[in-house]
């Protein structure tokens, strides 16, 4: 009988479990019908459908002039993003199973499950590098937040794929820890299908596998990104040099994506030059901290991972909002480490963190929303998040680098 019951149960949870995909997905196509968009997805799934069907470059002009036309409904002019497919060669990889269906809002309804899943399996992955022991309540309110709040609900509306990347990159952490260390190199290189949000993580991880030996970690993303770009190069000889122009005109049709050009906005005299000096106290931070975590175990390497990580946003590479989701589960990290070291105080903390970074963060994005052909997003939504994160990794960073606790942390839970 135990048996029969176990095997019941799993059939049943196997039968939720679809259930539930397949609701997410009618959900989800309902939406697409009715809400045009997932402005990130379609130049990606027409570009990915374009070479399965007819063998046609996703760099080509004529890939392009499709893609413009099922974005705009006509050529795109100068002044628009010219939707470019701008992605490695290699994401076909990813893109493939979605750009197979014909339909795109299906196509998309379907990608946009996968994206939400990925969310929540980032959330319980972070949960489990910072060790975070949480109530139901407490798990609840989590998750819904890693759903609810700005990062997650932009690349998510937009249907970007910085979700799965963020899904790679947790992957990638959870390997390294468990010592799978081939796996690590394989997520490691699927994450560069956006290589501005993982080239600075990749550089540290690579460096710190070298000081403690693990070279495993090099060999297999090395090899396994050498192998999709050669499997990719025997498919389009030439397509890096035609993704590296693609490349070179993305700034020219996209608005401020660093600092300093951000900066230069606000304080046209002396912006860029703020941003030239952000980028090099990063950068020497960023070394400084690399060096001490070589030779270190993992809870030093994780630390200074997710260091890189923020750091990247405000380094001076181009990046997105659509982006920051790679950056959950740092802050599950920040609010791991108050609620473990601080009790009550720390739980408070959390609580407000909440509150600012779920409705302090949207009411910034409406209060200071664009309204003009279609509704553009303030610069000044590219710091919060970063900001916060510096200020909170650097707060715990005692608890996490050291972790006999000072008398005075003891003091203070005795309070």
């Amino acid at each position: 009988m135990k048996p029969t019951l176990h095997y019941l149960t799993i059939a049943l949870l196997a039968i939720l479990g679809i259930a539930t995909l397949a609701s997410l997905i009618w959900v989800n196509y309902q939406y697409s019908v009715q809400n045009p968009g997932g402005s990130d997805f379609l130049p990606r799934w027409v570009g990915t459908r374009e070479f399965i069907m007819k063998g046609q470059s996703p760099y080509s002009e004529e890939t392009t002039r499709e893609i413009q036309q099922r974005f705009y409904g006509r050529p795109a002019r100068p002044d628009e993003d010219q939707a470019l497919f701008v992605y490695p060669f290699y994401s076909i990889f990813v893109f493939a199973p979605f750009a197979l269906i014909p339909d795109f809002n299906l196509a998309r309804a379907v990608w946009m499950t996968v994206l939400e899943v990925s969310i929540i399996l980032i959330a319980i992955m972070g949960i489990s590098f910072s060790r975070w022991k949480l109530s139901p309540a407490m798990l609840g309110a989590l998750l819904a937040f890693a759903i609810l709040w700005y990062y997650s609900i932009r690349p998510l509306i937009n249907s970007n794929a910085s979700i799965l990347v963020g899904l790679f990159i947790a992957g990638a952490i959870l390997a390294i820890r468990a010592e799978q260390d081939s796996w690590a190199g394989l997520l490691l290189a699927l994450a560069t299908i956006k290589p501005q949000v993982v080239a600075l993580l990749i550089l540290f991880v690579l460096i710190w596998s070298v000081s403690e030996r693990r070279y495993i970690i090099v060999w297999s993303f090395l090899g396994n990104l050498a192998l999709m770009i050669a499997v990719t190069s025997l498919l389009i000889p030439d397509w890096t040099w035609q993704n590296v122009r693609q490349i070179f005109a993305y700034p020219s049709y996209t608005l401020a994506g660093t600092p300093g050009e951000i900066f230069a906005e606000w304080m046209p005299g002396v912006g860029r030059q703020l941003g030239y000096a952000l980028t090099t106290l990063l950068v020497a931070t960023l070394i400084w901290e690399w060096r001490a975590a070589l030779g270190k175990e993992f809870r030093w390497f994780l630390w200074t991972a997710f260091f890189t990580l923020t750091a990247t946003t405000l380094v001076g590479i181009r990046t997105a909002t659509e982006n920051y989701i790679v950056m959950l589960p740092v802050v599950i990290l920040v609010f791991a480490a108050w609620d473990q070291e601080w009790g009550k105080f720390g739980r408070g903390l959390v609580v407000v963190s909440y509150v600012l970074l779920l409705v302090g963060v949207w009411w910034l994005f409406l209060s200071t929303l664009q309204i003009g052909e279609q509704p553009i997003q303030h610069s000044i939504m590219f710091f919060p998040l970063p900001v916060f994160l510096i200020i909170g990794l650097y707060w715990i960073r005692w608890w996490i680098l050291r972790p006999e606790r000072p008398l005075w942390d003891q003091w203070l839970k005795q309070r």
